[in-house]
């Protein structure tokens, strides 16, 4: 893996799960946060969760024609409010009985003989009548009324909740998800069909927004210790290995006094000098000179350009090189798995596992003996929650390269996840204890110090945990991930903002292309109600987005920052901060 985060299933640990808890489906690979930021304790009233189709007020109990009170002489008698109060209960005993049309009219007769005065008596004729027109799918309807009632009571409920269903029938998502924001505080996000439009329009709204973006995104070179991490996930890999005696460039190896072992000069050798020097943007144009002449490394040239492709986040671009090289049937069968495995990773990212399994199962037919394919392969289970067949393939990869630290710390947090999940206290201690044996033989894995800390926080032993994150940052000092994972700790453990916010700071001062710091300090700014700052965070994040789905994610967290702070604006309502 690519050693930026580690490696979790759907049901990884995110953010603590301390006063507040986060809500929205967790994308596949980078395990990120969270939408809205609430406390999920279930109602105890199973009345919360029901559909909301009734209006409002008790309907008249006296028995006529249709349902419809007989006329009296007593009404003449009576108040405007109360006659408009009849015919509301006139109006809900047409509803009840299913005519709709009869209903408005008795809901429009209340609106025109209730006092003006009368807003809360208003607000809910009017809502009745939105009730009405929602069964008729009326949409435009539903919306006046329910405004109507909104205006004269800001804190209405059910006409907010309407009004979102039928913004949402509308296409007008954004004014929808901002009545559903206020819906959700306003209940304290206790009610689980309110909560579900929430997540089911920020998720629409990501995506709509990812599409668009991410099609003329301008691809951003990651980090050098992103990259490193990267290509250290692989073991097995042609393009990754230094460049050997007689691949050096001519001037280099006059030098060194290696004029004798001239070769022909070569844009993926260049390509992969400049890669030893880490001068990665050079890279992709140096292969394209290979690939352009037709040189004896075309197939190196097309991976390592692929590869690049992939890490500034241009799948599109990846794709057609990774397919060449899968498909050069006399190209070097190590290129060729290698190429599947990445073009399986990509698929992952897009969230096609079916193809993704295709890839990495055809690479290990092609090289059997591939480490790397076990090692990418076991991830991959681990993300579809297939975990026995996870610790199978880092299994294989340990008996063919026994001196993988990656493979034997991931295979442990495999066993971890799954004793953890299913509550098995004995498989856990077997899993800590596995740690413990990872970090004894491997002591200069910070991978494993990274995903042992990760059990030690479930496991709620936070010092050991804190330990193990200082042995990853004294072992890999500009990995910005391994300062964001020790800030959450901090927040979870002691509560300390001030240090929780200090870690995750100084990630950014190390990478400022950390996309996972700038997520994480927006999802903390949410719940302390700073919520401007949230959204400059979550843009900072979507600028350094990697692939469309990380995006479409990052963008539902911006909008639900966003909403929040139109709800403040219009309705002075803010959710629980810290």
């Amino acid at each position: 893996m690519a050693a930026s985060k580690p490696v979790e299933p759907q049901s990884g640990t995110g953010l603590p799960r301390w006063q507040l808890a986060l809500l929205v489906g967790t994308p596949i690979v980078l395990g990120v946060g969270a939408v809205y930021l609430w406390n999920r304790s279930r109602t105890k009233d199973g009345k919360r969760n029901g559909e909301r189709k009734t209006p409002e007020g008790s309907a008249s109990p006296v028995q006529g024609q249709d349902g419809a009170p007989p006329a009296s002489r007593e009404q003449e008698n009576m108040s405007p409010l109360d006659r408009a109060q009849a015919a509301k209960n006139k109006g809900n005993k047409y509803f009840k009985a299913g005519k709709y049309e009869n209903a408005i009219q008795c809901y429009t007769e209340a609106i025109g003989l209730c006092p003006t005065e009368q807003k809360t008596d208003l607000s809910t004729f009017y809502q009745n009548r939105a009730a009405a027109y929602e069964q008729q799918m009326k949409w435009t309807e539903v919306v006046h009324d329910c405004c109507q009632a909104v205006e004269m009571n800001p804190r209405y409920v059910k006409a907010l909740f309407r009004r979102a269903k039928a913004l949402e029938k509308l296409d007008n998502k954004r004014e929808c998800l901002e009545d559903v924001t206020a819906v959700c505080i306003l209940e304290a996000f206790q009610n689980q069909q309110s909560m579900l439009l929430a997540d089911k329009v920020l998720k629409q709204l990501g995506k709509e927004k990812a599409k668009d973006k991410y099609k003329n995104r301008e691809p951003m070179m990651p980090s050098p210790q992103f990259i490193k991490s990267y290509f250290s996930s692989f073991t097995d890999d042609i393009i990754s290995q230094p460049l050997q005696k007689g691949e050096k460039k001519d001037e280099d190896k006059d030098k060194e006094g290696e004029a004798a072992e001239v070769t022909e000069s070569s844009g993926y050798l260049k390509a992969k000098q400049y890669m030893e020097e880490e001068n990665y943007d050079k890279i992709i144009s140096e292969c394209t000179k290979e690939v352009d002449s037709g040189g004896r490394y075309t197939a190196e040239a097309l991976l390592l350009r692929a590869t690049f492709y992939l890490l500034i986040g241009n799948a599109t671009a990846a794709q057609p090189d990774l397919d060449r090289v899968i498909n050069m049937q006399d190209a070097n069968v190590k290129l060729r798995a290698n190429a599947l495995i990445k073009r399986g990773s990509m698929y992952m990212q897009q969230q096609q596992p079916m193809l993704s399994t295709q890839d990495f199962n055809m690479a290990a037919e092609i090289d059997t003996r591939n480490p790397d394919v076990y090692h990418h392969r076991g991830q991959l289970k681990i993300l579809l929650d297939q975990v026995d067949e996870a610790v199978g393939d880092f299994d294989e990869c340990i008996v063919l390269r026994p001196d993988s630290a990656l493979a034997q710390a991931q295979k442990c947090f495999a066993l971890y996840r799954q004793a953890y999940t299913g509550n098995n206290p004995s498989q856990v201690q077997t899993a800590m204890d596995g740690f413990e044996d990872v970090i004894r033989r491997f002591p200069k894995c910070a991978e494993g110090y990274a995903l042992y800390a990760q059990a030690l926080t479930d496991q709620q032993q936070f010092g050991k945990a804190d330990e193990m994150y200082d042995k990853c940052i004294e072992l890999e000092p500009d990995n910005a991930t391994t300062y964001v994972h020790k800030g959450l700790l901090q927040l979870q453990w002691k509560q300390d903002l001030d240090l929780g916010l200090e870690l995750i700071s100084k990630a950014i001062e190390i990478d400022n292309k950390c996309d996972f710091a700038y997520e994480t300090m927006g999802t903390i700014e949410v719940q302390r109600g700073n919520l401007d700052r949230a959204i400059d965070m979550f843009n900072k994040a979507i600028n350094l987005a990697k692939s469309e789905m990380e995006m479409a994610h990052l963008y539902s967290l911006c909008d639900a920052a966003y909403a929040q702070t139109e709800v403040a604006r219009k309705y002075g309502l803010k959710p629980p901060t810290l």
